[in-house]
């Protein structure tokens, strides 16, 4: 059976609501707060609740937002292929979700951030694998050089999943010069397609992306409540969303990726797993939090519905 090879990394979302962000120096309550383990755990959750197997390749720390992160993962029936790091603890991520659904986001990278060579070693995906790799750790100068170099020695057989998330702004820094010929599923949203094609539009930054990546990539461009696009070797396809009062946007673009990946891995076709992935992330901007996505119950429903 097909796995979700995750190899970004699970931080501690501390998740507050409020009406608007203070200005510059100035004060205000939260309607609420709460610690949830987020960044890759968004995903690998998401996937997981819809039937896909998942390893996490990361590292996580020890103290009290790695035993958060464990437990987390552990509740999901998420496997993980490292012990605790005992140097750092995990990382922390302060998410603020204005009552505008706008989020602002303040990232410390503990543990996750330290990848090595011999940390893979032991992680052999198998042919109908996926394996995820998130934009910021390209970003990690003590994790992108050794993830790399485990990507381009994969076999060509095993899929691997790119999502470039908002910090990874242009096809011409050497890390994504070596890493684009390797892609075989791009998935992000529009404003991240925007940026790292330079295009104006949702149709231009297609054809952009077509032409930075290999002829037979499948790409997916999350359109917000609109759904998303949908293409391969230029031959583009939208896919409606689902009509829904959202009162949270965190973690619906993790809940898209992860759903059309177990979509992908139960044999649909891609336009058929990104309508599974509109519904799951319909559902997720719903409810408060990062890591909301619904289970393959919850998506069928809305599906039959709509």
């Amino acid at each position: 059976m097909s796995r979700l090879l995750h190899s970004g990394q699970v931080i501690v979302d501390l998740v507050m609501s409020l009406d608007t962000l203070p200005a510059t120096g100035g004060d205000v309550l939260a309607n609420s707060a709460s610690f949830e383990a987020g960044g890759g755990f968004n995903v690998m959750a998401a996937a997981r609740r819809n039937g896909l197997p998942v390893v996490y390749l990361g590292r996580h720390g020890t103290g009290r937002f790695g035993d958060l992160a464990r437990a987390a993962m552990q509740a999901e029936g998420i496997e993980m292929a490292l012990a605790a790091s005992d140097d750092k603890d995990t990382g922390l991520c302060v998410s603020l979700t204005e009552a505008t659904t706008e989020r602002t986001f303040i990232s410390h990278i503990g543990a996750e951030g330290d990848l090595l060579a011999q940390d893979l070693a032991n992680a052999v995906p198998r042919a109908d694998d996926y394996v995820y790799v998130s934009g910021y750790s390209l970003l990690l100068e003590g994790k992108a050089k050794a993830l790399l170099d485990w990507l381009l020695a994969l076999p060509r057989a095993i899929t691997v999943v790119f999502d470039p998330g908002p910090l990874v702004k242009a096809p011409d820094s050497a890390l994504m010069v070596a890493l684009l010929p390797r892609i075989d599923i791009w998935t992000s949203n529009g404003p991240e397609a925007l940026a790292f094609t330079g295009a104006s539009d949702l149709a231009g930054a297609l054809l952009k992306l077509n032409g930075h990546l290999p002829a037979e990539t499948l790409l997916v461009v999350r359109d917000g409540p609109n759904g998303c696009w949908v293409s391969r070797h230029g031959q583009a396809e939208h896919v409606p969303g689902f009509k829904v009062k959202a009162v949270d946007s965190n973690g619906a673009g993790d809940a898209h990726a992860g759903v059309f990946i177990a979509g992908l891995a139960n044999g649909l076709a891609p336009a058929a797993a990104a309508r599974r992935a509109n519904a799951a992330a319909a559902l997720a901007v719903t409810r408060w939090g990062p890591a909301t996505s619904p289970g393959t119950a919850e998506v069928d429903a809305l599906l039959s519905a709509g």
